[in-house]
């Protein structure tokens, strides 16, 4: 679906900003609709991707895995994209239409840290400054990502205060782009925030989708089912966007369930309200206060979600659902061990909900995007015994 003039998903997204930030996100808006028609922006995104970031990434047929769930299972191998996620995608293109604004400072948020190491990579080659905000609590159990982070020459602030984590992060980089708007870019790292934000990351992530659609025609006409980990969703935004179109594909969007009465499932408990510039599902109290969250994986432990996955969830064209920690981890295991495979533990939520449908439907075909590798969480997982 595109957005419209008003950068809404039906009645979901927006743009609730303060008016010191109106005029950027109105320069943005022009700026990226005018690099999506400038085939020289286009063709310099495509040679940065093929290039520095190594794509296509493959469609890996993982036949063991699939002979031991009972269905065909392909993974759309975004872990071996350069640094390690599919992050990388959106921050090149960010980055590139940032230096194409005049804008040489850089801000971003990060979670599980990978978005920080590709924005720090995407800036380091590009010769623009710096600064990452992260979670206190992310900072601790990411620490792999933040030296990654500081040898790439970024600045990295942990954010202490209320739940330390993703939506700290994101509060500080927001006040920071307010006190520099005319220096500074926001380069968020998911399909959040205010118009344009969750229609440019979704359209930079695009490639995901529209390379597993092509890669799969050498097996057959098209998957049965595509599914995701969804936080603020850009990897799953990114592997939909070549199948929406496709009403014979089904749509899975697999959010954190986490442990006991602590969860990040948004989609499955939240409802709707505005957080970090857009209207979206959210987790909140009866007074509207976002409530804090709880996931094994840093890159889902977030209250909301992008604004077009909540319209996806009510327009039934996708379907959402609840993995938690243990079940996450049981994938996480399962994959190392038949396939020399070690996934992010955000993706592991993706394959236990693949291993879920296969045990009701057995030989689906599915397509799992495994968004990132598992590197950043071995030693947290390790530490508390988990693995």
């Amino acid at each position: 679906m595109t957005a419209t003039h008003a950068g809404r998903f039906g009645v979901f997204g927006g743009r609730y900003v303060p008016e010191t930030l109106m005029s950027n996100m109105i320069a943005l808006e022009a700026a990226f609709d005018d690099a999506r028609r400038d085939a020289a922006f286009q063709a310099e995104v495509a040679t940065t991707l093929a290039h520095f970031v190594g794509r296509p990434t493959p469609l890996y047929h993982a036949q063991r895995l699939s002979a031991a769930w009972g269905g065909q299972v392909y993974l759309k191998r975004e872990d071996l994209t350069h640094t390690g996620a599919h992050k990388i995608n959106n921050a090149v293109g960010q980055a590139l239409l940032a230096k194409r604004m005049g804008k040489r400072r850089i801000v971003a948020e990060t979670g599980a840290g990978q978005h920080g190491v590709a924005t720090a990579a995407a800036c380091a080659r590009l010769g623009l400054e710096c600064i990452v905000y992260m979670g206190a609590l992310d900072c601790e159990r990411q620490r792999p990502n933040v030296e990654r982070m500081r040898l790439l020459g970024a600045t990295v602030h942990p954010c202490e205060g209320g739940s330390r984590n993703l939506k700290i992060a994101i509060n500080e980089a927001i006040r920071d782009w307010i006190a520099n708007p005319d220096s500074t870019h926001y380069l968020i790292g998911s399909v959040v925030g205010p118009h344009p934000y969750p229609l440019m990351v979704r359209e930079f992530q695009r490639v995901i989708g529209d390379e597993a659609r092509q890669q799969f025609t050498r097996v057959a006409p098209r998957p049965d089912a595509v599914i995701a980990c969804v936080g603020g969703g850009s990897n799953a935004m990114g592997l939909f966007a070549g199948f929406i179109e496709d009403a014979a594909v089904e749509l899975h969007g697999v959010e954190a369930g986490g442990s006991g009465d602590a969860t990040a499932a948004t989609l499955n408990h939240g409802r709707p309200g505005v957080l970090h510039g857009a209207l979206s599902y959210l987790l909140q109290d009866a007074e509207g206060q976002i409530l804090n969250t709880h996931s094994v994986a840093a890159g889902l432990d977030y209250p909301g979600v992008g604004p077009e996955h909540s319209f996806l969830k009510d327009s039934g064209r996708a379907r959402y659902h609840v993995v938690g920690d243990q079940e996450a981890l049981a994938a996480f295991k399962e994959l190392c061990a038949l396939e020399g495979i070690l996934p992010a533990i955000e993706s592991s939520h993706a394959l236990a909900f693949a291993r879920r449908i296969l045990a009701d439907r057995q030989g689906l075909r599915v397509i799992v995007n495994l968004s990132g590798r598992g590197d950043k969480d071995l030693p947290g997982l390790l530490a508390k015994g988990l693995v």
